[in-house]
């Protein structure tokens, strides 16, 4: 990546090598959609799964800039049809600040009448809308009556949700929740300035 000179940046790149994850692809879709800006906070997510018999490993890699937020997703991907050999898939979004339109923070608290001020959650789960994707939740829509047999439609809500990002202190330390809420915090302040 290229040096801008900002402790930030490095230690985004140790964090990207330390994941292991082929780190070469990921920084190198990341440097390319910093375009030389400054990072101002980032927060890294290792995620692997179990596909049938495959493991398959997946990273979201979240940056914030002066003026943009930058998303990356790297996908491994076993052996298809199309290829003979496994394959990565890496791919950036970079969301311009005044685009976002909410930045969501649910914390999952244990023993919340004990709750220290300052002591990470045991869960978060940070969402960022900024129009790309709305999810679309809907139900019958019912009356008061029990015995109405009417049919009222449908009734549901638009969510904003181009992008979830669930951890969790039991599978990924409680130091990356920490670093997902002071993302969280950084892009909150960052959005009210626009």
């Amino acid at each position: 990546m290229t040096d801008t000179g900002s402790t930030v940046l490095s230690g985004l790149r140790l964090e990207i090598e330390r994941g292991g994850y082929y780190p070469t692809l990921v920084a190198e879709a990341i440097e390319s959609a910093l375009a030389g800006e400054s990072v101002d906070a980032y927060v890294i997510h290792q995620e692997t799964t179990l596909d049938q018999s495959e493991i398959r490993r997946h990273v979201t890699v979240l940056v914030l800039t002066p003026t943009r937020l930058i998303v990356g997703h790297t996908d491994e991907h076993g052996a298809e049809s199309e290829s003979s050999a496994p394959f990565a898939t890496t791919s950036t979004e970079a969301v311009r600040l005044d685009r976002i339109g909410s930045v969501v923070v649910t914390r999952t608290v244990a023993h919340p009448e004990q709750h220290a001020l300052g002591a990470p959650p045991a869960e978060v789960v940070l969402t960022i809308g900024w129009g790309a994707v709305a999810r679309v939740d809907l139900e019958p829509a019912s009356c008061s009556d029990p015995t109405c047999e009417a049919d009222h439609g449908y009734t549901g809500a638009v969510t904003a949700d181009d992008l979830s990002l669930r951890v969790s202190a039991a599978a990924e330390g409680p130091e990356v929740v920490a670093r997902t809420v002071d993302f969280a915090a950084a892009l909150s302040a960052a959005t009210a300035r626009r």
